[in-house]
């Protein structure tokens, strides 16, 4: 019986044991954890987070005692909308893809004052968008916000950068997905797209009449200086005849020298004229 006894408190004892060590194991795999690269750890002990992060390797906790929280530090993108007035009193509505990662250094006041990602992303990054947006729209007319759209996105990321920084947020890029104007806007810019191409046109009819004026023109005056230039050739021809015709008539009165008589060679206004006399005639 004092056999059997004791064979039951060395069985007992084997068990306390393994349970014990069991315990330990358990105690001693739960005190070690690794921070994968991209990533980075905060251990609060008793509820106090430690002043430093944990990065990529492995790193030791007091068992039971402490909690990890994991940061993803690798690029994040959510879209965020934001809405906003231009210079001008115009509506202005958005929509934009942020593109950022957490800075590892602030990982722990990220811990402290935000908590978790999806906290960061509606407490922090989206009403920032909002603001940042409505500083860079108020700085642009709603034309200027179309035709300057790359200036506009760049007041947007500047003012959007200098916010989240200090809340441990790096932005990285930003694109505008989506940029809306009101309907009457809308219309109005069809209308006036509608205006300038009447006005292009109209231009184009103007100079298109202008020009044919003035070939109208150039053709008139070269009209005009044919018709000088021949009445001058018919005038000068005509009192030739004229001349010849009086000495003609003188020497048939009785006139004792032989008239001499203009005859050219030819019809055209180029023919070249020669004296021909009556006396030379009869020899």
């Amino acid at each position: 019986m004092a056999i059997l006894n004791k064979q039951n408190a060395l069985s007992n004892n084997v068990v306390t044991l393994a349970s014990l060590g069991l315990v330990i194991l358990i105690l001693l795999f739960s005190s070690f954890f690794v921070i994968n690269p991209g990533q980075a750890g905060v251990v609060s002990i008793l509820g106090k987070a430690r002043d430093l992060p944990s990065l990529e390797g492995v790193h030791f906790k007091p068992p039971l005692i402490s909690a990890l929280d994991v940061y993803d530090l690798t690029v994040q993108k959510f879209e965020v909308p934001a809405q906003s007035s231009t210079k001008d009193l115009q509506d202005l509505n958005a929509r934009f893809a942020i593109n950022f990662r957490l800075d590892a250094g602030e990982v722990v006041e990220i811990r402290r004052t935000q908590g978790t990602l999806a906290n960061i992303v509606s407490k922090i990054i989206a009403p920032q968008t909002q603001e940042s947006f409505k500083i860079a729209a108020s700085r642009k007319t709603v034309e200027e916000a179309i035709t300057k759209r790359t200036e506009l996105k760049q007041d947007f990321d500047d003012v959007l950068g200098t916010r989240l920084e200090k809340y441990g947020i790096i932005v990285l890029d930003t694109s505008v997905i989506d940029l809306a104007f009101s309907p009457e806007f809308a219309r109005s810019v069809e209308e006036k797209q509608i205006a300038e191409q009447r006005a292009k046109k109209a231009i184009y009819v103007a100079q298109e009449a202008e020009q044919e004026a003035q070939a109208d023109i150039n053709r008139a005056k070269g009209k005009s200086e044919a018709q000088r230039l021949l009445a001058e050739t018919l005038k000068a021809q005509g009192g030739e005849l004229v001349l010849q015709k009086e000495a003609i008539q003188a020497w048939k009165e009785g006139g004792s020298q032989m008239p001499e008589v203009l005859v050219t060679s030819g019809s055209d206004q180029s023919s070249v004229p020669f004296l021909f006399s009556f006396d030379n005639a009869k020899k």
